[in-house]
């Protein structure tokens, strides 16, 4: 390759390869982010649709657990930095036909009182877990190679264990067990439902355990105006820091950027071989090409004249709703997108985010945030069938649409390349894909030739907007290319 023009390259501004440039260049290293799309953040991005005059929807991910509770985030310190985040009392509820809806407050004790008979074993599920909530981020977030901070003391490692029985609980087909009430095992279900898998499983049991737990503690807020409010703050820290993006830069090949000393892809595993095609070993070439794709997302943005009328009133104090009804109805649906069907009910993620962020409404019309799960590729427009699903917990939903726009799978990598086939995780999230993320390899994050790392959700620790996947192979890179074994501080 010729003389390097700049130190590193990174290709794609999603938050994972963000939190990758914010970290070379916070080491003095100068840096060039190229993103496909007219727009930066990736699966964080919030855009006008031009559905209604002013009214702005987010694109993948519109709630963020992780936002304030990941390592990546705590050091950057987005309230530090002026995110307004609101946090509902209420983390998620789950409808349930019939009867009252189940919910997860803030407060694990008011969610206890809530649950009535579910509450006892809901309170001895979660209040081991809260003592030391950093135990469970640090084994759920943390690389799969290094030991987690967490097992250094004895405390620690009671903690993990804790955290392991419950999962392990909920990832076999003696799952009732722990959760014997039908209101506390949809609750719980409702939750796994963010890692599209088979119900049960080892992927969606440990998705659940720790994001109900990040429920209870920092809760699950939102930031005011939307997800690209995360982005913009990381872009203005790497423009403070010398580093630049340019956007409407499509990446088809190595050829295509400058020549660098680093290269870091938050793209998917077969597209960071088809960028280096020719210059990868054949193992690993071989190996990220044939990383397995999960299931599929299929998202639909509407636009209301108010709220959803929810038959339960007090779902609409959630940030967040599941949407699937019983454990054994969501766990036949997620079979049913297994097995390459699409379920007449598909597991249906909803928020309102007008209803904790007042800016978001504009002249009575307020977006309304949806995806179900749907078999990879599919073709199907999802509009009916989310608004079916919606239909059976708040009768009245569709005379409160008054526009939409549908994105089947099929079309999902089309405003967002890593997302092959609608499958937002950038590749299957199973037990053992959680460690061999693409491929079985002590450093997950190299491509196999001197200076090129895969940051994305394809890489460990998983998918989610954490900046994880982009802090760990920056700082690989950091101390293999450059000799700097130390990591820099985020703070601002």
């Amino acid at each position: 390759m010729s003389s390097p023009e700049v130190d590193v390259v990174v290709v794609g501004s999603g938050p994972n390869g963000m939190a990758a440039a914010v970290t070379m260049a916070r080491a003095g290293l100068s840096v060039q982010v190229f993103e496909a799309q007219p727009t930066i953040g990736g699966g964080a991005r919030t855009l006008d649709l031009g559905l209604a005059p002013g009214i702005t929807h987010d694109i993948c991910s519109a709630v963020h657990p992780l936002a304030i509770a990941s390592p990546f985030f705590v050091d950057f310190d987005l309230p530090a930095r002026g995110l307004e985040l609101t946090t509902p009392e209420v983390s998620y509820a789950q409808p349930l036909e019939g009867r009252p809806a189940a919910l997860a407050f803030h407060d694990l004790e008011a969610t206890v009182d809530h649950l009535g008979a579910a509450g006892p074993e809901w309170r001895r599920f979660f209040a081991p877990l809260l003592d030391r909530v950093d135990d469970a981020i640090w084994l759920s977030l943390g690389d799969k190679r290094s030991v987690p901070e967490t097992l250094r003391d004895v405390r620690g490692i009671a903690n993990v264990v804790q955290f392991g029985l419950r999962l392990l609980s909920q990832a076999g087909p003696a799952w009732n067990v722990p959760l014997s009430h039908e209101t506390s095992q949809a609750l719980f279900t409702g939750v796994a439902a963010h890692a599209i898998g088979a119900l049960p499983s080892m992927g969606t049991a440990a998705t659940a355990t720790m994001l109900s737990t990040l429920a209870h503690a920092g809760g699950w807020p939102s930031p005011v105006g939307g997800s690209q409010s995360i982005i913009d703050l990381l872009v203005a820290d790497l423009e403070a820091h010398g580093g630049t993006v340019t956007t409407d830069a499509r990446v088809g090949r190595i050829a295509d950027l400058p020549a660098a000393r680093s290269y870091l892809l938050d793209t998917s595993a077969l597209g960071a071989a088809q960028i280096f095609t020719g210059h990868l070993p054949p193992r690993v070439d071989k190996a990220l090409r044939s990383f397995p794709q999960g299931n599929a997302a299929a998202k639909v943005d509407f636009v209301l004249n108010g709220p959803v009328p929810w038959s339960d009133p007090d779902i609409t104090r959630a940030g967040t709703i599941h949407v699937g009804g019983t454990r054994a109805q969501m766990a036949a649906a997620e079979a049913d997108v297994a097995a390459g069907r699409m379920p007449r009910h598909p597991l249906t993620l909803v928020s309102d985010p007008t209803v904790f962020d007042p800016s978001r409404e504009v002249d009575g019309l307020r977006p309304l945030w949806t995806y179900c799960h749907v078999p990879f590729d599919c073709p199907l427009d999802p509009t009916e069938y989310i608004t079916r699903q919606l239909e059976r917990f708040a009768p009245g939903f569709r005379d409160t649409i008054v526009a939409s726009q549908a994105i089947p799978a099929s079309e999902m990598a089309a405003h967002n390349q890593n997302y092959i086939g609608g499958d937002i995780a950038s590749g299957v999230v199973s037990f053992y894909r959680m460690m061999a993320r693409p491929r079985l390899a002590w450093n997950d994050y190299s491509l196999g030739i001197p200076g090129a790392y895969l940051c994305s959700s394809a890489t460990p620790p998983a998918p989610g907007v954490h900046g994880m996947n982009g802090w760990f192979a920056a700082r690989r890179a950091l101390k293999n290319e450059f000799g700097i074994g130390q990591a820099p501080s985020l703070a601002p």
